[in-house]
């Protein structure tokens, strides 16, 4: 930019771009050489061991820590009576479903005042209630299908596409208890406390008190695979109803790939099993800054009914503090929520008051 003085009267004193007919260049700092600038040619070149006239700017830069803070984007009016249990959203971008114990409400992420009812169990006397809503999830691709789970252990699924309620369910999947075997705790171990569809789309998991569970959506009959999760609790089932540990709602997921499948327990334990046919993987880690890996044996002795249970409470043979195979385990601490990556092969864990991360 050169400012022509000559005529500012013209022009008022406005900058103008010229070309100089000084054919000396300009250096950054003031400086001018000839020896190093050819106006015709364009051709830039330093003298052997540099120009001494011409300095560069130093650029000092500083770390700055990155402080995430949470920002409410959009408040959803109140829509339920019971507290929230689970929330999904659906494969289409552009709503999600909220669930508490007797309703299921499909909202819209732009509406926020508005919601649609599309489950209702809830009776027209209260006392005519069997069952609970404990879960519900989208299905990964099919916007229109939705799992969710109740209280007495089945599954259904559902296809938004028949009606406004979906008081009908398409499909079905429950596991029968053999007959002879039910106790007081039969349908509180039973309760299923999460439901998760595989990436593929094709199977689900379940979760209740005692096991994990993969159904596959095109045989309703009755799980691929059931895995046994702490099985050494069962003789305790007593002891966990009388301080409400049975209660306690655990999370499953499955890796992205669906080779595997992961769910928390007690201590800070999470377990992961190999779901591929003929697999015998079943892995305890402990969710600590010093992970360790612990064998958790299924105990050979068959279940004791409720009526021996009792008794061997009462003359105190049990200790609630150790498993079958003689390894303490604590009720306080419960690793209940977990999450694998949909992509990569790592879980992140919270158990107490820390978020762990596991990398394999």
């Amino acid at each position: 930019m050169n400012l022509d003085t000559s005529q500012s009267s013209d022009y008022n004193g406005t900058a103008s771009s010229s070309s100089s007919s000084n054919s000396r260049a300009l250096l950054p700092n003031g400086g001018c050489s000839e020896k190093l600038y050819n106006c015709t040619n364009n051709d830039l070149s330093f003298p052997p061991g540099g120009c001494s006239s011409l300095r560069l700017p130093v650029v000092v830069v500083t770390g700055q820590d990155l402080n995430l803070v949470a920002r409410c984007r959009r408040v959803y009016a109140h829509a339920h009576d019971y507290h929230i249990n689970s929330i999904s959203n659906n494969s289409d971008g552009e709503t999600f479903v909220s669930v508490d114990d007797l309703r299921i409400n499909l909202w819209n992420l732009e509406i926020s005042n508005q919601s649609f009812n599309i489950v209702d169990v809830k009776p027209a006397n209260m006392e005519d209630l069997t069952e609970v809503i404990t879960c519900a999830e989208f299905h990964p691709t099919h916007c229109h299908t939705l799992a969710y789970s109740s209280s007495k252990g089945s599954i259904r699924l559902i296809d938004l596409r028949q009606s406004a309620l979906c008081d009908n369910h398409a499909k079905l999947f429950e596991e029968h208890e053999a007959p002879g075997s039910r106790s007081f705790f039969t349908e509180i171990i039973a309760s299923v406390s999460d439901v998760k569809f595989a990436r593929d789309g094709r199977h689900i998991l379940s979760r209740d008190y005692m096991t994990l569970k993969l159904w596959d959506l095109n045989m309703d009959s009755g799980p691929v695979a059931t895995f046994q999760v702490h099985e050494y609790l069962r003789p305790k089932l007593c002891d966990l109803y009388e301080n409400d540990s049975i209660f306690d709602k655990f999370e499953c997921c499955l890796s992205g790939d669906g080779l595997r499948v992961a769910t928390g327990s007690y201590s800070n334990l999470f377990r992961v099993f190999g779901c591929t046919p003929g697999s015998a993987e079943a892995t305890t880690l402990e969710a600590s800054r010093n992970p360790m890996m612990r064998q958790v044996a299924n105990p050979t002795r068959p279940a004791r009914t409720l009526t021996s249970l009792t008794r061997a409470v009462r003359r105190g043979g049990e200790n609630p503090g150790v498993d079958g195979n003689g390894n303490s385990y604590d009720l306080s601490t419960k690793l209940l929520h977990l999450a694998w990556h949909p992509t990569e092969n790592s879980i992140a864990c919270a158990a107490a008051n820390s978020l762990y991360m596991y990398y394999a």
